[in-house]
């Protein structure tokens, strides 16, 4: 596996989201892009990541953003649990996790159990009623997010340090300045 860097010309690929509409990196030239892999879909992380996502997306937006987030999980599976919090930008399934390769998204035992210290992270998940469920992907697979220029150069190349870590909000509204 090899991690994508900042200065490198991001991966193409495409794909059809959950909506069934096609998605590729290309069509999002001349625009600001986040590219977010994340674990399963009944994850409370992830779900709770998708709601930090939603609620920030307005100002994101308005700034510029475009999101463009990827489960390792089948379609049916992401209607059934983060699919529910109808998500204003795609969410491709990639159960075959071509597209997590292409990024160089990792698997990791010890990020994963470092996780577990993360207490008030799942309190707050709980919280909002992501309880999980199934799992319908690799637990060990950690995060990762993506900050694309307009002209498909990363900027930023976040490998989550656990299973619960994604770049901050504070770094993406950086990214897109003022």
């Amino acid at each position: 596996m090899v991690k994508l860097i900042k200065g490198q010309l991001a991966k193409e690929f495409e794909a059809r989201d959950i909506g069934g509409r096609a998605i590729s990196l290309k069509k999002y030239r001349g625009r600001k892009v986040m590219v977010s892999f994340f674990r399963y879909s009944a994850c409370p992380l992830c779900n709770l990541r998708i709601h930090e996502l939603i609620t920030n997306y307005k100002k994101l937006h308005k700034k510029g953003l475009y999101i463009i987030a990827f489960f390792q999980s089948p379609k049916e599976k992401i209607l059934k649990y983060v699919g529910k919090q109808n998500p204003p930008f795609p969410i491709v399934p990639d159960p075959e996790k071509e597209i997590y390769k292409l990024y160089g998204v990792e698997e990791s035992l010890l990020k994963s159990l470092k996780a577990i210290r993360k207490t008030e992270k799942f309190k707050e998940a709980k919280n909002l009623g992501f309880k999980g469920g199934e799992s319908d992907g690799s637990k060990t697979t950690v995060p990762a997010d993506f900050l694309i220029d307009e002209k498909g150069i990363i900027k930023k190349a976040y490998y989550g340090r656990d299973i619960s870590d994604h770049l901050p909000i504070e770094e993406i509204e950086e990214f897109l300045g003022d």
